[in-house]
């Protein structure tokens, strides 16, 4: 029967108010996270914050600010596990950081509600929002802009294959591709491919790129009937 005794109206109603706006919040973040299609999206976060503000607020409940205090600090720390899961590597680059550390932020906010810190929930979601929005003009303007020095550490090249009778329009393609990315060029290259096609290597100035950009201009290129082959390829120099 304790179960019984366990039961006030007031306290669920304080668990729904905490729920409600971890879910509201957990959801903003994960929006954010799911149109511009990385690996957690709308529901991984809304788990996340939803999970985090239920453990809080049981430990709340049961043993005062106190023990909610304890709780969070294990949230903190199993978090990094979840994180650790949407981190990849990918031909020589590690994606996913970004998410990963959304992920913690969606973890604290939910901390927030369930401790029945409100304000500071939101106040901390409208942050998250924040860093991952505003922030990435800031980002793609920096990493687009070409090195001054001769010694890059890391270089981006986009390789298109075609038929020697089509290789004007291919470079043509290639060219108003990259154009429309917004990465400029530092080198462009065309050598022969065998006995009938060549091979046009574009080098980047930027030295960090978007690989869903690049993956995207891929894919318009390998549908022009000019192309045989399209890749991108990140490698190291000294």
């Amino acid at each position: 029967m304790e179960a019984w005794q366990n039961i006030n109206l007031l306290s669920l109603l304080d668990t729904l108010i905490s729920l409600s706006t971890a879910f509201v919040l957990g959801s903003l973040i994960g929006f954010e996270r799911q149109y511009r299609q990385r690996t957690a999206g709308l529901r991984t976060n809304v788990l996340v914050a939803v999970g985090a503000a239920i453990f809080v607020d049981m430990a709340n409940r049961l043993t005062g600010h106190e023990g909610s205090v304890h709780v969070v600090a294990y949230v903190v720390s199993g978090i990094g596990f979840l994180g650790a899961g949407v981190i990849m590597r990918e031909q020589g680059n590690v994606r996913g950081l970004n998410t990963a550390a959304t992920l913690w932020g969606s973890a604290a906010v939910g901390a927030c509600a369930g401790a029945d810190l409100l304000l500071e929930s939101l106040l901390g979601a409208l942050f998250v929002l924040a860093a991952n929005t505003l922030l990435r003009p800031v980002v793609n303007r920096i990493n687009r802009q070409p090195m001054d020095t001769p010694a890059v550490e890391l270089t981006n090249t986009v390789y298109v294959i075609a038929a020697r009778t089509h290789q004007k329009e291919a470079m043509y393609l290639l060219e108003q591709a990259l154009e429309q990315t917004g990465y400029p060029l530092q080198a462009l290259v065309m050598h022969a491919f065998g006995e009938n096609e060549i091979e046009i290597e574009a080098t980047l100035a930027a030295t960090s790129v978007d690989g869903l950009v690049l993956d995207q201009l891929i894919d318009q290129l390998k549908q022009s009937p000019h192309v045989g082959q399209a890749f991108w390829s990140p490698s190291t120099t000294d």
